[in-house]
């Protein structure tokens, strides 16, 4: 791989998130980039930003349940009908940075686009710290390891100074990326991303 990491901010419980993730290392690979994967909290976004899950929002939310269909049918991606709630992805996210933190042979990227998949593809409820669980356990990571990892105080805090991280590089919503220092916020901007990586900038 050659040039910056691709940073890929995102919440596991963003439907637009998980679009994204299904396509972010195949358009980094063709550009020769890594991808750093990071989870966040967007419940902690929503406070500096006034926000609310789109989900939940009068009107908006009834489009959001027609549109990630219609992108997942664009891009070839497998969705669960009806789209599964927002959900509180602290389990999720804490699982991911133990791994991180433990390293081997594992990735924690290979985790998270399991979890993804466990929830928006299959429709099984990641706020449920048993699901987060049996999925890391189908992928050969120890469960009881997994269970006292995201309980541990460091990964907790590393979760914590993750997501002020990208509040502090201005990030307000998932998915949200950084390529070589320049922002790009939603799926719909993949096609910008890889434009701008074409062009060396515009």
């Amino acid at each position: 791989m050659s040039g910056n990491p691709i940073d890929f901010y995102f919440d596991f419980a963003s439907p637009y998130a998980y679009l994204a993730s299904a396509r972010i290392d195949a358009l980094a690979e063709r550009w020769g980039r890594a991808v750093r994967w990071r989870p966040i909290l967007l419940g902690a976004v929503f406070k500096i930003s006034g926000g609310v899950p789109n989900l939940n929002k009068p009107l908006q939310g009834d489009y959001l349940r027609h549109d990630v269909p219609r992108c997942a049918r664009l891009w070839g991606v497998p969705l669960h009908q009806p789209l599964p709630a927002p959900f509180p992805s602290l389990a999720a996210s804490r699982a991911f940075y133990w791994l991180d933190q433990v390293g081997g042979e594992h990735s924690p990227a290979a985790l998270a686009r399991a979890l993804f998949h466990a929830h928006w593809a299959e429709g099984r409820d990641m706020a449920m710290p048993e699901n987060v669980l049996d999925v890391a356990a189908s992928l050969g990571l120890d469960r009881d390891a997994v269970e006292a990892g995201i309980a541990e105080p460091a990964v907790k805090e590393r979760l914590r100074v993750e997501t002020e991280t990208a509040i502090s590089r201005g990030v307000f919503g998932a998915p949200f990326f950084f390529v070589d220092g320049e922002p790009f916020w939603g799926a719909d901007r993949m096609d910008q991303i890889e434009e701008w990586l074409r062009r060396g900038g515009w």
